[in-house]
């Protein structure tokens, strides 16, 4: 027998038919039952946890179904409508054949990744004009008939300019990538004019996607993610204007990549004998008092210098308010009306450039 101090702590051990029978002290056995319940404690909250997040998962996959939540929408483009590409100027590119219905709105994908129908051959002294650009040219949030390349095939062919108008928009896409994925996959396609359809955003870097996993597939974490940078990140319409300004400084890396990628389109342009233009879309968050003309500029000059010719989508929109522009609240993409004004600024300038055209327009 041992036995041990105040606390009676002592191990009895007796002979049992040739063994040894070994009793514990009860404050022995009341460590072994207290780890026991902090193993199951923990275990349940565990267990707890997963279940309500689980339920909040639930909970915003319900309430998320109306599509009215622009952030989710766009989350579901990018996994619905997506793929990862292995061109890293490119990133990920639209998948092909396929179609969603993405903010009440279907955005259907052509064999060659373009929204609209399959690509018919082209007839004699039909035109072929190619819009690039990212989700303001794709038509986020506008029905296919609405767009501003179905709106122009509409109305230059009913002007009696055979042209056949093609939508190479792709969402999240800046310059650098609208400009790789031509060069990398739409080449073929041989267009007589291209359009690259640019907006505020196309000079940005834009970081490689797609690596979480949870922010790939689950609602909860994106939404988490977005109230998180909602919260931390600098908002008003001073920080964006801040913003602007050092993306569009000289020695950026996006201005300087942005140049570099537009001076390679207008090269190959000038080399296949394509019409080029630039139709430079504005910020729609504040038309009434607009902050941004100093990036129209630089963009005018440097469409001038590579030889595109230049449309200011801007005076077409000007005095407008948001809600009558924006898709739905909270997406500040044009919606059909945007469009509309967008197809009447850029319908006169390749009226006047195409082969059909009876009068020349000056080329700013």
């Amino acid at each position: 027998m041992l036995v041990g101090g105040a606390k009676s702590y002592f191990i009895i051990a007796t002979s049992v038919r040739g063994g040894v029978k070994i009793m514990r002290s009860p404050d022995t056995k009341q460590s072994i039952g207290s780890a026991r319940q902090a193993v199951f404690s923990t275990l349940l909250l565990g267990v707890t946890l997963v279940l309500c997040l689980l339920a909040a998962e639930a909970f915003l996959r319900v309430k998320n179904s109306a599509m009215t939540n622009y952030d989710i929408e766009m989350w579901r483009y990018a996994n619905e409508l997506k793929l990862k590409s292995d061109d890293p100027q490119i990133d990920f590119d639209h998948r092909r054949s396929q179609s969603a219905l993405l903010q009440s709105t279907e955005i259907r994908l052509n064999s060659m990744g373009l929204r609209g129908p399959e690509i018919t051959p082209v007839q004699d002294n039909q035109r072929r004009i190619l819009f690039l650009g990212g989700s303001i040219a794709l038509g986020w949030g506008v029905v296919e008939k609405d767009t501003v390349e179905v709106r122009l095939d509409r109305m230059l062919n009913d002007g009696g300019d055979a042209a056949q108008v093609l939508n190479g928009g792709v969402g999240n896409y800046n310059a650098e990538r609208y400009v790789s994925r031509f060069f990398k996959e739409l080449t073929p396609l041989k267009p007589t004019d291209i359009v690259v359809h640019y907006f505020l955003r196309d000079a940005e870097e834009l970081p490689p996607g797609g690596g979480n996993i949870l922010l790939r597939h689950s609602e909860l974490a994106v939404t988490l993610w977005i109230a998180f940078h909602r919260l931390f990140d600098k908002h008003g319409e001073g920080s964006l204007v801040d913003h602007y300004r050092n993306v569009y400084d000289p020695s950026a890396h996006g201005f300087v990549v942005m140049q570099a990628k537009l001076r390679e389109l207008a090269d190959y342009a000038r080399q296949n004998n394509i019409r080029i233009y630039l139709a430079m879309m504005p910020d729609v968050h504040n038309l009434v008092h607009y902050k941004f003309g100093f990036v129209h500029e630089i963009m005018r000059e440097i469409a001038r210098n590579d030889g595109y010719v230049f449309i200011d989508l801007l005076p077409g929109m000007l005095g407008y308010p948001p809600e009558k522009l924006w898709a739905m609240p909270g997406d500040p993409h044009p919606n059909g009306f945007g469009h509309d004004l967008m197809a009447r600024a850029i319908y006169p300038v390749l009226a006047a450039e195409g082969p059909s055209a009876t009068s020349a327009i000056v080329r700013d």
